[in-house]
């Protein structure tokens, strides 16, 4: 037997999505995608996220800075990969610019000396040198680092 759909009103949506919010930065996308999920119809979509926009639980300022500051520092993104993932989440060309001026220059290049230095390491094991030049680059190229930089950095570990 099929468990009745739960239904919400505008008000305990308001209430569920304010909470959601709180615990995390969302963006406009991942609300409406919530909202849509509760079977929401999109007049009360359009209500609850400007009340959300208004009361400063939604920002999409806030958003991609707290989004740029942390796949940077936590899974060692390069610009490319955060600007391709907030761009998939609709952020506006504005605010992808804030987001980017969020990671600090000398931070990012130690960061990608860093990380391509302790790849290379685990290459180590590879015989063939182009296919641990290939292995590098690609690795690099994947989290999203500026691809002079990959090219530049392989010919100087690859040798």
């Amino acid at each position: 037997m099929r468990q009745p759909v739960k239904t919400y009103t505008v008000e305990e949506a308001k209430r569920k999505l304010e909470a959601y919010c709180a615990y995390q930065e969302r963006c406009h996308k991942d609300v409406a995608c919530k909202l849509r999920e509760m079977r929401m119809i999109p007049e009360a979509i359009d209500i609850i996220i400007s009340h959300l926009i208004e009361h400063n639980f939604l920002n999409e300022t806030r958003f991609a800075q707290a989004f740029a500051r942390g796949k940077f520092r936590q899974k060692s993104w390069g610009r490319n990969r955060i600007t391709r993932e907030l761009k998939s989440r609709h952020i506006s060309a504005y605010n992808l610019k804030m987001a980017i001026k969020e990671i600090d220059s000398e931070e990012y290049l130690e960061v990608f000396d860093t990380l391509s230095r302790k790849r290379y390491e685990q290459l180590s094991s590879e015989s063939n040198v182009q296919r641990k030049r290939k292995k590098l680059a690609d690795y690099l190229l994947y989290r999203g680092w500026e691809s002079g930089m990959v090219y530049e950095k392989v010919r100087e570990l690859v040798c």
